[in-house]
């Protein structure tokens, strides 16, 4: 079994992904960025749990597609959250059978490697699963949303994306994990969207979305994991390895609500679509 190459002992767990009253979809994305400025500090390196129950997540480039306000009109017709995170990436469509994780860890000064962030998060998904599977294999999987060289998937059908944000003393490594539904809803839904953001402009660059690509692990695995199922396995994981599950309460340095609604409404002004 692959090992998580970063050490557990000290990381405190933040299980947010059964939250009975769901955030707006900024509100993950401004809590990480102040906890990672926190890091290094009072606070200790945190694995970040979280889902939201229907949204749809763009990055910088596709937020400045010609279209994209148009499309962004379309998606929340539909009744769908939008927001451009701050990360790298492109656009992810959310929901409940999505579990989003986070690795939020200090990072030295001067520190421009960052494939070993990558692989920390790819190790620990692997080890995860690894009493179902070892059949994920890492690298871009063509015609996916959200394509990437870390893209994790299952005889060709991608799952899992990860981004990554880095700061100067931290760094945020971000998965979305399609766990359970149908992952080619989720694939039309984003080639939709590419269809209307890029316009009539032929030279657009996006990502083109093909049929067959995304899958969920359910899918992949032909067996009925469930979102739950696999946050457990991900917390015993974690526990296994010296990882404390803690409340917001319990963890140093943690924000107060009002800084982080001032840092939502920063990430809204600055990453705003331009009409």
């Amino acid at each position: 079994m692959t090992q998580i190459p970063i050490s557990t002992s000290s990381m405190i767990v933040l299980d947010r992904s059964g939250a009975m009253e769901p955030k707006p979809i900024l509100y993950a994305f401004a809590l990480e960025e102040l906890l990672c400025r926190a890091i290094g500090q009072a606070t200790p390196p945190i694995l970040h749990i979280w889902r939201h129950p229907r949204s749809f997540v763009m990055g910088l480039r596709d937020s400045r597609l010609p279209e994209a306000a148009a499309a962004r009109t379309w998606l929340t017709e539909m009744g769908y959250e939008t927001a451009v995170r701050n990360s790298g990436g492109a656009a992810v469509p959310l929901d409940l059978g999505v579990v989003n994780i986070s690795l939020l860890m200090p990072k030295e000064a001067g520190d421009m490697e960052h494939r070993k962030d990558f692989d920390s998060m790819v190790a620990l998904i692997r080890e995860v699963m690894g009493s179902l599977t070892d059949q994920i294999e890492q690298g871009e999987v063509l015609g996916s949303f959200c394509p990437g060289e870390f893209d994790l998937s299952v005889k060709g059908r991608k799952f899992c994306g990860i981004a990554q944000r880095r700061q100067q003393r931290a760094i945020s490594v971000q998965a979305f994990i399609i766990v359970e539904g149908t992952g080619e809803d989720k694939a039309s839904l984003a080639r939709n969207f590419y269809e209307r953001a890029a316009g009539e402009d032929s030279s657009t660059d996006y990502p083109i979305v093909a049929p067959g690509s995304m899958a969920s692990l359910s899918e992949c695995l032909a067996i009925p994991l469930t979102s739950e199922l696999f946050i457990a396995n991900l917390l015993e994981a974690m526990a296994a390895k010296g990882g404390q599950v803690k409340k917001r309460e319990e963890i140093p340095g943690y924000p107060e609500e009002q800084q982080i609604q001032e840092m939502m409404e920063l990430l809204k002004n600055r990453y705003a679509i331009k009409v």
